[in-house]
């Protein structure tokens, strides 16, 4: 009787060490996507503008600088070939795409890609490309071998979107088009050995049982890492990450006092009640996009852009850092024609960034979606945005003032009182529930605990 309870002991016990908490599970470890890319920082490469040249050769120049940077993968802009008819401006936009097997000759080779590939893999990072499924140019090849490709009006003309003349909607609903997509993108993998897509306009017009045929042909080659450029919880079914947005349009909103900390928890709170934690989610201060159309970062963030690059990286998702916002760019970069990246600028953010990035890939707690802890708000007010998040031992805390003025954080949370130092600055702070925490404008915090 002594040995079946000592026995049973035995088993509640070890039972019992192996129950988890759910921030305790699961773990990062595997050597697929999305679970590899968990703790990942992207950045989006524009080839036109990074470098006077404006080549593979030339940007692959700063492969090592990128890697000390953090960078994890490398999200190239379009590298097709642009339209000639139709262009806007004098080198017309990458989305614009001409032959999809092709390779833009002003960037270089198919070798002088596949080269930079490879360097990129050699040094640790992933790379993927931007696909653009939504249309083509009006001088592909497609427009007159495959007319049915492609979307009309009631008189038989070929449609595009809004102001975007330079474009030809395609139609996924003819199996055709699809099966012809489909092959383009198996030869980027087969032959390059990309590593994944950041797809274009993926929720407009296309219909999902056309990402589900990619999937069903593409996974079976390669495990591959899917971005949509689209928000919407239904794209998780077939991608890995979705765009956040609206959250971009609140912290902008946030930053010139039209909205609050107030509503950055609502959305973080809404989104996950709609997506689950599962999902990736990625953020950004900015991107190809928003700077050349919206305006720079300073001129949506002014001094508070540390302030929400900080957010970005720490309180939600996975972090992208566009072309030249280490350097501190300070130009809406021209869209259709060449505007080099100034390098020489004198805000140069390179080590601010880094020091994200170390954060990020450092502590668990920060990775995204359910490999990460789950951001907890641990304040009040609508001034101050200050959150929690826990992954077995590691715990981050984040205290951001959101505002060009002076504010105190009024702590909610007792569980989190003690004395802490800044990541930043190693400065030391005191928490207390019964003593608020005088801010400077636009002053941010992150303290870590292991």
């Amino acid at each position: 009787m002594k040995q079946r309870l000592a026995l049973l002991a035995l088993i509640i016990l070890f039972l019992t060490g192996c129950q988890k908490s759910n921030d305790s599970t699961p773990v990062a470890t595997t050597d697929t996507w999305p679970a590899m890319a968990a703790g990942y920082t992207i950045y989006e490469v524009n080839v036109r503008q990074f470098t006077p040249e404006g080549t593979f050769n030339a940007f692959a120049k700063d492969l090592p600088r990128l890697k000390d940077l953090g960078v994890d993968m490398l999200w190239f802009m379009p590298i097709h070939p642009i339209g000639e008819k139709n262009r806007k401006e004098p080198l017309g936009s990458y989305y614009s795409v001409k032959d999809y097997k092709g390779v833009n000759p002003e960037f270089g080779t198919a070798e002088d890609f596949k080269n930079l590939v490879n360097k990129a893999h050699e040094l640790g990072m992933s790379v993927i490309m931007d696909w653009v499924p939504n249309h083509s140019s009006y001088d592909n090849v497609w427009i007159t071998e495959h007319p049915e490709f492609y979307v009309r009006d009631k008189d038989g003309n070929i449609m595009h979107e809004a102001d975007w003349t330079d474009i030809a909607l395609l139609d996924h609903t003819n199996p055709g088009t699809r099966a012809a997509m489909i092959d383009a993108l198996k030869y980027w993998v087969t032959e390059f050995d990309i590593d994944g897509f950041r797809c274009d306009h993926a929720g407009h017009e296309i219909p999902l049982y056309f990402w589900e045929e990619v999937r069903n042909e593409l996974d079976p080659i390669k495990d591959l890492l899917w971005l949509a450029e689209w928000d919407g919880a239904r794209m998780h079914l077939t991608f890995d990450l979705t765009y956040a947005w609206e959250l971009l349009h609140i912290t902008e909103d946030v930053a010139v006092g039209k909205k609050t900390a107030d509503d950055v928890a609502s959305w973080i709170d809404r989104d996950m009640k709609e997506y689950g934690r599962k999902p990736f989610r990625m953020t950004m201060i900015t991107n190809h996009d928003e700077n050349s159309w919206s305006g720079t970062m300073f001129e949506k963030y002014g001094d508070g852009h540390k302030t929400f690059a900080t957010f970005i990286f720490t309180a939600y998702g996975i972090p992208m850092i566009y072309s030249g916002q280490e350097a501190g760019l300070a130009k809406r970069l021209k869209f259709f024609e060449k505007d080099n990246i100034s390098w020489k600028d004198s805000l140069n953010l390179q080590p601010f960034y880094k020091q994200l990035t170390t954060l990020k890939e450092e502590n668990p707690a920060l990775w995204a979606g359910e490999f990460g802890g789950q951001p907890i708000r641990i304040n009040s007010g609508p001034d101050v945005y200050a959150f929690k998040r826990t992954k077995d031992t590691n715990m981050v805390i984040g205290v951001l003032n959101f505002t060009g003025k002076p504010a105190e954080l009024k702590l909610s949370d007792a569980s989190v009182e003690g004395t802490y130092s800044d990541y930043f600055t190693g400065k030391e702070y005191s928490l207390k529930a019964s003593e608020s925490l005088k801010l400077d404008p636009w002053q941010y915090l992150v303290f870590v605990k292991k």
